[in-house]
């Protein structure tokens, strides 16, 4: 592969003062709705020039250097425009926590190379579940929009990972200690595994992200989560399209203060609160969460909850745990619309354990509470007819306060059945069927 090392970026300045061509100038506030965040989010600065980024037009060669010779000539209150007449190409690896007040608008199509030796080397490593990605975005006052399209180069991945299921997959777009910012509208194509991960971030904003991508093999794209928060606090993700494959947004390890609404996510596996628990010795704490008026479609949950035994289990090669220590509290999943979805509630303390009867006998060392499910309605797939939902919990003093209230879901043959186990059933509005 050619790599050029020119730096030249193209810069025109505004006039001081006059109004930017972006539109994130005022409170960001303004554009959340209808649910508020839980604590007001920071404005963002004028943005008083622009610089354009240059692009060799052959996807052979790396546009990298222009990418980020551009962002250092417009950080510190200016705007960064890829053209919408133009594809970019990334095949390094980029830092890019040093930004602040700062835009970037994306118009054309920004592809990420193949080369899965390469990322596997050099991308970002994380600390949660082996995650990495292909650049980090973070700093102070950084908004990204634009409509246009990230490429992940997922189908080389898909297949590789079918091969070896220890390989690193990068994730998408990386959202690392940004502290202040709106991410969209944006498209998301063909991650190889999270499409976002949020981590030490705070105060962001996702507004009109559509993201889709699936396998044109035999190899399905997995792991393909469309959100992952983690270790973030006061994020609002909301007027959104997900088509994927795993969790449409899953709240990982300390994740407080997330407003999530207005999804219409198709093929995933919920909206999920986890996996917690899988690291002995740690502290995992998910609170403060809220959920609003989401369609999931063709899914195999609508609200989930997920958590580690306390006792060493195997979800599958690449993902085991269990044994950790922590809290889930003040979570409430509200106007929830579902359609050929497995199970409308998942509530489960057993999350890669498939002998019960151990998971029983070593119960999770988290505890779940504080829990509202409420305004339900649609129809689940024929696979757990007649039940429509599960609420299972692996010792009755690790789950209290668990509510259900107006659950309108019938499975295909008219029911709506529940299992409980280990949960107070007097506060779940539901017909338990066993317990």
């Amino acid at each position: 592969m050619k790599f050029s090392n020119i730096l030249t970026s193209t810069v025109s300045l505004l006039v001081l003062g006059a109004t930017v061509e972006g539109h994130f100038s005022h409170s960001r506030n303004d554009a959340v709705g209808p649910k508020r965040p839980f604590r007001p989010l920071p404005p963002s600065h004028l943005r008083k020039r622009v610089c354009h980024v240059r692009s060799h037009g052959d996807s052979s060669y790396d546009d990298a250097e222009f990418i980020l010779s551009a962002l250092k000539e417009c950080n510190h209150g200016g705007k960064v425009v890829f053209d919408a007449d133009k594809e970019y190409t990334i095949g390094t690896a980029l830092d890019l926590t040093f930004l602040k007040h700062i835009d970037l608008e994306i118009l054309g199509r920004i592809t990420f190379t193949p080369d899965t030796d390469y990322w596997q080397a050099n991308s970002f490593r994380h600390t949660f579940q082996n995650a990495t990605t292909f650049f980090q975005l973070g700093g102070e006052d950084v908004n990204v929009y634009g409509g246009g399209t990230l490429d992940g180069n997922g189908q080389v991945w898909y297949d590789l990972y079918a091969e070896d299921p220890l390989i690193l997959r990068p994730i998408l777009f990386g959202v690392i200690g940004l502290h202040g910012g709106t991410i969209g509208p944006l498209k998301l194509r063909y991650s190889p595994q999270w499409y976002q991960l949020v981590a030490n971030s705070t105060d962001v904003l996702f507004d009109g992200i559509d993201i889709s991508g699936y396998s044109s093999s035999e190899n399905e794209a997995k792991n393909t989560d469309g959100w992952d928060t983690y270790r973030s606090h006061n994020i609002v993700i909301q007027n959104s399209v997900i088509n994927n494959g795993d969790d449409c947004v899953s709240f990982k390890p300390n994740s407080s203060e997330i407003l999530v609404q207005n999804l219409h996510c198709n093929g995933s596996h919920g909206i999920s609160v986890g996996s917690l628990g899988q690291y002995k010795g740690e502290v995992d704490i998910v609170k403060n969460v809220l959920v609003y008026n989401i369609s999931m479609y063709n899914a195999s949950d609508m609200a989930r909850i997920k958590v580690w035994p306390g006792i060493d289990s195997a979800m599958s090669e690449d993902l085991q745990g269990g044994g950790g220590l922590g809290a889930v509290s003040n979570i409430t999943y509200d106007k929830m619309y579902i359609d050929n979805v497995d199970w409308a509630i998942e509530v489960t303390q057993c999350y890669g354990q498939k002998n019960l009867t151990l998971c029983n006998e070593f119960p999770s060392n988290l505890t779940i509470s504080d829990v509202h499910f409420r305004n339900f309605y649609g129809t689940t797939s024929d696979k757990n007819d007649p039940d429509v939902g599960t609420v299972v919990c692996s010792s009755p003093d690790v789950c209290s306060d668990i509510y259900a209230e107006n659950i309108n879901v019938l499975s295909p043959s008219g029911t709506n059945d529940f299992v409980c186990t280990n949960v107070d059933e007097s506060l779940l509005q539901v017909n338990c069927t066993s317990g």
